[in-house]
């Protein structure tokens, strides 16, 4: 993670940190770690260094769960308001939780099926949902999904839509508003999806659809670039380290370690790892490494409007090498 992070004034939500998954007091970590949840087929990873633990989401159950150093699973939060849980990140004894609904999940209804977005604030010592903000209804009558989020040292969120061409602002006290809404982000399939932040003030967002980094300057009336000299590149997760975006792509068959020397103007893949992925979804900067989550995702599909059919039990989370 590139940030080094000190006190933030981040009103009612209180943060003491950024994502706090940078270093870990645990031993050592494998360079895989596979783990047993029931029907979990997660999309989001985080690392709380406050617990020790992974922490992955759920598109069928809409909870949260954390995985140890050795594989075991143990469910940690959820609430009604949780349909099925996306992008994660760590602040603190903050959890920020993407929420969404596929109509995959035993919680989706026709109420909120392919229309939901909303940004999810947990506190993870009383495992309680602090604070939730309705994001979708800042563009009615269109269909949403709120897949990814980055914080910033302020406290501000930033949230992308899959299926609206949109990332939302949300300030520390919870206001939320429409950042960007621009064409270049729609897809006939998934639009938006993983999104970072840099301190150089902008942010690095994946266009799935279109296999294209954008970036997008907050110091520049959120003007959006696309980052050049990049082969097509679908991605999903985004994760920085040492000054390098790691992306899982591939349909999360790999992922790609991407550089660039002129502030993302333009980038280059610098090294690609294809061993020990299988439909993942995103990734986590831990202890100096990246891991990332085999999340079975290219499942999922099949159970649109029937999240029965989805039995799978065992997934993993993979080092970068």
């Amino acid at each position: 993670m590139l940030l080094t992070c000190s006190l933030l004034l981040t009103g009612m939500i209180g943060l003491s940190s950024c994502e706090d998954h940078r270093n870990s007091p645990n031993a050592p970590f494998p360079e895989r770690i596979n783990f047993v949840a029931s029907r979990q087929y997660p999309e989001g990873i985080a690392y709380s260094s406050q617990l020790g633990k992974f922490l992955i989401s759920s598109l069928t159950q809409g909870k949260v769960g954390t995985v140890d150093t050795d594989g075991r699973y143990a469910d940690l939060l959820s609430s009604p308001e949780m349909i099925s849980s996306f992008g994660m990140r760590v602040a603190g004894d903050r959890l920020f939780v993407c929420v969404g609904d596929r109509n995959i999940s035993s919680k989706s209804s026709e109420a909120t099926a392919l229309k939901t977005a909303e940004l999810h604030v947990y506190n993870l010592i009383s495992r309680q949902l602090e604070r939730r903000t309705v994001l979708g209804t800042l563009v009615p009558d269109a269909r949403h999904l709120a897949n990814d989020l980055a914080l910033t040292p302020d406290g501000t969120v930033y949230v992308t839509d899959s299926f609206s061409p949109v990332i939302y602002r949300v300030t520390a006290a919870g206001q939320a508003s429409v950042l960007v809404n621009d064409p270049r982000f729609s897809s006939a399939t998934f639009g938006l999806n993983g999104i970072v932040y840099h301190p150089g003030n902008y942010l690095i967002v994946a266009q799935t659809g279109a296999g294209i980094l954008y970036k997008v300057d907050l110091a520049n009336g959120n003007a959006i670039t696309e980052v050049g000299e990049l082969p097509n590149l679908p991605g999903d997760g985004l994760a920085w380290l040492n000054n390098d975006l790691y992306v899982v792509t591939g349909s999360g068959s790999r992922v790609a370690q991407v550089r660039s020397s002129n502030n993302w103007q333009t980038a280059s893949i610098v090294k690609t790892d294809e061993v020990g992925y299988n439909q993942a979804t995103t990734n986590v900067a831990v202890n100096n490494q990246i891991y990332s989550l085999n999340a079975r995702i290219g499942e999922t599909g099949a159970g649109v409007g029937n999240p029965n059919v989805l039995q799978a039990n065992d997934y993993s989370i993979q080092r970068f090498k």
